[in-house]
């Protein structure tokens, strides 16, 4: 197939491999079908990723909602910074459940592309890791309790994002509306007696 001179061709397979992840699951979308999609050769799309699970990567990175940009410690307000996060995060989980849920139902390609995955330092730790890391900047600016416990409260939060994304995708659907801002708000709301803040209730 030719591949058209419009546009660029790395985006439109970015596009195409969103779209077609999210209608087939990750696990059964191809890297043909997803070539076929953005209108260019199998061999195009490996010049720009090495392979499926370098593409997946990229399309969670620049084709789901983002959570991580433009935050650093000291920055704004704490619990604007979290509920920022969490909403990024509630949104990005409700967004990936459609194409994660296919592999995670198959143990033999969980374990084959958590093993793939972990060649590009990706997987389900990351947004922990993320903010565990944005948490223990804020407390060495003394922004948060001395005795706050970064990865335990990252995990808590993400875990509730996790969580309430799912129920979110569950009850609307994967072409439901996003998760209201007032939900990430009630998660970073209960967090703050552990972060020594006060409450934005």
């Amino acid at each position: 197939m030719t591949a058209p001179t419009t546009g660029n061709a790395r985006e439109r397979i970015l596009d195409a491999a969103a779209e077609t992840m999210r209608t087939r699951g990750v696990a059964h979308a191809t890297t043909k079908e997803i070539a076929r999609a953005a209108g260019c050769s199998e061999a195009l799309l490996y010049k720009h990723f090495r392979d499926k699970e370098e593409l997946l990567k990229h399309v969670m990175r620049e084709r789901l909602p983002s959570f991580e940009e433009g935050m650093a410690p000291g920055t704004g307000t704490v619990a604007g910074n979290l509920t920022t996060i969490a909403h990024g995060a509630l949104r990005f989980y409700q967004r990936s459940f459609p194409m994660m849920a296919s592999m995670v139902a198959q143990p033999s390609l969980m374990e084959a592309a958590r093993d793939r995955m972990s060649r590009y330092d990706a997987g389900p730790k990351h947004p922990v890791r993320f903010l565990a890391a944005y948490l223990s900047g804020e407390r060495e600016l003394g922004r948060i309790g001395a005795a706050a416990d970064p990865e335990a409260l990252a995990a808590l939060l993400m875990g509730a994002c996790f969580q309430q994304g799912f129920l979110h995708y569950f009850t609307a659907g994967p072409d439901g509306p996003d998760v209201p801002e007032s939900v990430a708000a009630d998660l970073v709301d209960a967090l703050l007696p552990a972060l020594h803040l006060p409450s934005t209730g």
